[in-house]
This record gives C-alpha cells, sequence and structure tokens, in this order.
C-alpha cells in the first residue's frame, strides 16, 4: 500500500502555492517565483520502518543545499485526532497520531479519511511566509501592485544638528 501522497497534498493538505509540485513521496513547490529558494515538503520517519509522524519541511537553495529544517508533528497539529478517536487510540497508544504505509486497511477505507489538515496548513503558510514573505497568497490572489517604498531616513540638513564626524 503507498501512502497516496498526491492525495494528501491536494485534498488534505490544499497548500496555496501555484507552482508546485508531488514527485515520489515529497512536496516541491517554487513560492516566490523570483527567489531561488524551493521549499521542499515530506513525511517524517520514526524509528519504525514505513511509519511517520508528521511533516518535515526544508527550505533549499540551489547552490548551498538546505538552509533551515523544521518538523510538524501530526499530534501537536491535531492531524489524527478525529480519525484516532474513532478508532479508540488515545494518545501514548500503539499508531496513536501516526501514518504507517504498511498499515492494513479495511475493504474501502481511504487511508486519509478522517484526517484534518487545518493544523497542518496554518502552520506551513506561517513557516513559508518567514522565507517567502511576498508568498502569503497564492500568485492568482495576489496584487499586482509593486512593494511600497521604504521611508528615507532623515539627513543632517535642517534639522539643527550637525553631521557627526570622526
Amino acid at each position: 500500500m503507498s501512502l497516496h501522497v498526491q492525495q494528501f497534498f491536494d485534498d488534505v493538505l490544499a497548500l496555496p502555492f501555484d507552482d508546485h509540485a508531488v514527485i515520489g513521496n515529497s512536496y516541491y513547490a517554487a513560492p516566490q517565483s523570483d527567489s531561488p529558494l524551493r521549499l521542499r515538503i515530506d513525511f517524517a520517519p520514526t524509528i519504525r520502518h514505513g511509519e511517520y509522524d508528521g511533516l518535515r519541511l526544508r527550505v533549499i537553495h540551489p547552490d548551498q543545499g538546505v538552509v533551515d529544517l523544521a518538523i510538524l508533528t501530526f499530534a501537536d497539529h491535531g492531524t489524527f485526532t478525529r480519525r484516532d478517536a474513532a478508532r479508540g487510540v488515545k494518545p501514548g497508544s500503539d499508531g496513536y497520531a501516526v501514518v504507517r504505509d504498511w498499515h492494513n486497511q479495511r475493504a474501502g477505507e481511504r487511508l486519509w479519511e478522517g484526517t484534518d489538515g487545518t493544523g497542518l496548513r496554518t502552520a506551513i503558510e506561517q513557516y513559508a511566509r518567514m522565507w517567502f514573505p511576498a508568498a502569503s497568497a497564492p500568485a492568482s490572489a495576489r496584487p499586482a501592485a509593486a512593494r511600497p517604498a521604504l521611508p528615507k531616513p532623515a539627513t543632517a540638513q535642517g534639522s539643527g544638528t550637525a553631521p557627526r564626524t570622526r
């Protein structure tokens, strides 16, 4: 059984980045077209093979490699709260707030059924705003206006004080 990664990123998270692709088990985005930095999101593994307890976010530069890394856990963001409650799995129990690519699915059960991506999506958007400030909204929704000009520093002329010298 696969993780159905495309379904997770498209349906559960529905991230607002226009320029993105899911390749293998990773989500790649270019949140700001004029920046060389890219955002890569993939599943954060636990110590068990094929078990994941969150998402690993990396900001990648083409020449310098990974410039920042963050881990967002499913438990901290309430991703599987509803699913685990329906299954009777409590915090501290095996299988709580994790997803496994080897889990035995019941017939007809969708892997991401009962998953709430709201907390993760909010955290990812906040993280992206730190690295890609102009990408706080999808490109299609961003205004075309240029950034406002920064205020000019005050000069010593006309301020009644002499400029400092060494």
